[in-house]
């Protein structure tokens, strides 16, 4: 019997619909779930792993290095409680349409939730968009991505860190979400509720 949580790349044994897929990769128990556009915008196209292969791709896992998120940079990463996948898991042809993200909006749903991670850290204004709507009830409005990189935004259930597209960061910016991450495993980040009111005795009982 093999055990998802064995398993770092397509843990879920997603088929998607399509000729080549970039599957989710890294910690089904993730503390941090980290979503970027698709393939053909964050890498992996030839690896088959998120986040690899282009230089936006590397300068993001240095800053996720930096912050904890990752022990080692590479193809793959070796990742520290955190996963990595795409809104759109195929590769495109070419841009994806809304149609295309509507068809495979199912897999990142059910990634999302199947993981729980407690902080979610969308990579670009399309995957903030779509965390923003699905995640929180936080307006999509006038998205301003330079203001909410690396800041938290409390969501329904989850911690939200919108990520800047690191194919535009500047040095400072990768900088700021590599201090941001270690501020913020210096507190209690976790999304819980104690119910041990309701369970008896005297020791808490945290859900997520």
């Amino acid at each position: 019997m093999t055990y998802v949580a064995d398993i770092e790349s397509n843990p879920f044994g997603y088929q998607p619909d399509c000729e080549r897929f970039v599957p989710g990769f890294g910690d089904v128990g993730a503390d941090f779930h980290v979503i970027g556009d698709h393939p053909g915008a964050h890498g992996g196209v030839t690896s088959g792993i998120p986040f690899t292969e282009t230089p936006g791709a590397e300068v993001l896992q240095r800053a996720l290095l930096q912050g904890g998120l990752l022990r080692r940079v590479g193809t793959p990463p070796t990742v520290a409680s955190t996963y990595l996948s795409y809104l759109h898991l195929c590769v495109p042809e070419s841009t994806p349409t809304d149609d295309d993200y509507r068809r495979f909006e199912v897999f990142i749903e059910s990634e999302v939730r199947a993981i729980a991670a407690h902080v979610l850290l969308p990579v670009g204004e399309r995957a903030t968009k779509w965390v923003f709507e699905n995640m929180t009830t936080r307006s999509t409005a006038d998205l301003d991505m330079q203001e909410l990189h690396a800041t938290e935004v409390i969501g329904s259930g989850w911690l939200v860190m919108p990520i800047a597209d690191p194919r535009t960061w500047t040095d400072g910016e990768r900088q700021e979400l590599g201090d941001a991450l270690t501020e913020l495993q210096a507190r209690d980040f976790r999304r819980e509720a104690d119910l041990g009111r309701l369970v008896g005795g005297d020791e808490p009982y945290f859900v997520r």
